[in-house]
C-alpha cells in the first residue's frame, strides 16, 4: 500500500515515461531562462503577457467578424509581440549595465507596451461591437485621425 502511494506520487511528480520527464524538464528550463532574461515573472510582466494574449485573441475574433482573416497579418502580429519581449529583455540588460538598483528602464518599457496593448484591445473591442465608453472612443478616433463619417 505504501509502495503504491509512493509510486503514484513519483509518477505525478516526474511523469510516467522518460519522454514526459524530458519534456517537462525542457519546458521548466526554457521557462526559467525566459523569466530570468525578462527580469523575473512579476505582476507587470504577467500583465503584459495577458494583454498580448487578449489583444491577439480579440484581433483574431475581429478579423473573423470582418471577414478579413489573414495568416500573414497574424504571423507578423506574433513577430511584433516577440520583438516587444526582446526589447524588454534588452531593457533588463540596460538596467544591469547602468547599475540601476531598481529596474527603471524595464519598468518603463513594460508600462509603455502594456498601454499600447490596452489601446489595441479597446480598438478590437470596438470592432467586435463591445461597448466602449464614448470618451475613450472619441480619443481613439482623434488618435487615428478618423471621424464618425469614415
Amino acid at each position: 500500500m505504501i509502495k503504491q502511494i509512493g509510486q503514484t506520487v513519483l509518477t505525478a511528480a516526474v511523469g510516467s515515461s522518460g519522454k514526459e520527464t524530458a519534456v517537462g524538464g525542457i519546458v521548466a528550463a526554457v521557462g526559467t531562462f525566459l523569466a530570468a532574461s525578462l527580469g523575473g515573472w512579476d505582476v507587470a510582466l504577467k500583465l503584459l503577457v495577458y494583454c498580448m494574449v487578449i489583444d491577439y485573441a480579440t484581433g483574431f475574433l475581429g478579423a473573423i467578424k470582418t471577414k478579413s482573416l489573414n495568416s500573414e497579418v497574424m504571423f507578423w502580429g506574433g513577430v511584433r509581440k516577440g520583438v516587444v519581449m526582446l526589447v524588454v529583455g534588452l531593457t533588463v540588460q540596460l538596467d544591469l549595465f547602468l547599475g540601476n538598483d531598481s529596474p527603471l528602464y524595464r519598468t518603463l518599457a513594460l508600462y509603455f507596451y502594456i498601454g499600447r496593448e490596452g489601446l489595441s484591445i479597446i480598438e478590437n473591442l470596438g470592432v467586435l461591437n463591445v461597448m466602449v465608453p464614448s470618451a475613450v472612443k472619441e480619443r481613439l478616433q482623434q488618435l487615428n485621425g478618423k471621424d464618425d463619417n469614415q
